[in-house]
């Protein structure tokens, strides 16, 4: 995290506030990221997965479910291909590029362990953690994820870093083998976009879930999928973003320190 001024915090939210104004004029955010804009929150973002997985469950479907698990995400982000992107996809330019470019430059970290202090090094790459435009600048830097995803005709919804992909079919047959395939080819296509933009999925942490009716599920014969080298087997149960998704889509949401069951 990175240790910024109140008053760096404060003319941030100033920038930030300015940029959302530009996005939402030209129409320029990704309608599919639910992170950093007004009324769009982890509660849209999970309600939009549950709609979707519950609309195919209706239509007595199943789903493929991905949670994308990125490597330090906000820590590789290179500042060329980010500036670039801010001119050609947001048009952003003259005098607020430059600030932004004064923004992420000169920054320096350090390591303090029982007291000592190593010498400063610069960071050449990232955006600040714990920041308030970080996050907002790394939203922008994979907007075009969301076109890649469209190609292989899987839905998926984003916030932040955290990028879920989702695809329905009939279980049992050949329209699951197809679910499949498009969901490793988008995983794929995905990893390479990720590797000439300096960022990396971790493949053994990436979560894969099959979601449907107890009756439907007995027919799936799908066991895993294919990230990378790694062979995920899917997992009955996982966390995301706020609540706990199931195979049989009966959510955990955790509020404070209590949960409380949300059955659809």
């Amino acid at each position: 995290m990175s240790n910024l001024p109140f008053l760096s915090k404060i003319l941030e939210k100033v920038v930030s506030k300015s940029l959302n104004a530009h996005r939402s004029a030209n129409n320029l955010h990704v309608q599919l990221q639910s992170a950093y804009r007004q009324h769009h929150s982890t509660e849209t973002a999970l309600l939009k997965v549950q709609n979707d997985v519950l609309r195919a469950l209706d239509r007595g479907e199943c789903v493929f479910l991905v949670l994308l698990d990125l490597s330090a995400a906000f820590d590789t982000v290179d500042h060329s291909i980010l500036q670039h992107r801010l001119v050609q996809d947001f048009g952003i330019n003259e005098q607020a590029l430059q600030w932004i470019k004064s923004y992420l430059s000169n920054r320096q970290q350090a390591v303090i362990i029982r007291g000592v202090q190593s010498n400063p090094r610069a960071l050449k790459i990232g955006v600040p953690q714990g920041s308030v435009l970080g996050p907002e600048l790394f939203k922008d830097y994979v907007a075009p994820l969301s076109a890649l995803i469209e190609q292989f005709g899987v839905m998926f919804h984003g916030y932040a870093d955290d990028t879920q992909l989702a695809n329905t079919f009939k279980p049992g047959g050949e329209d699951e083998k197809r679910a499949l395939n498009e969901m490793q080819s988008c995983i794929k296509a995905i990893k390479s976009w990720m590797a000439l933009n300096s960022l990396k999925i971790n493949d053994d942490k990436t979560e894969f879930m099959i979601i449907g009716s107890k009756a439907n599920l007995k027919k799936v014969k799908t066991t895993h999928i294919i990230v990378g080298t790694h062979k995920n087997r899917s997992v009955i149960k996982r966390r995301n973003i706020s609540a706990v998704f199931d195979s049989e889509i009966i959510m955990t949401v955790v509020i404070l320190a209590q949960p409380f069951l949300w059955r659809s």
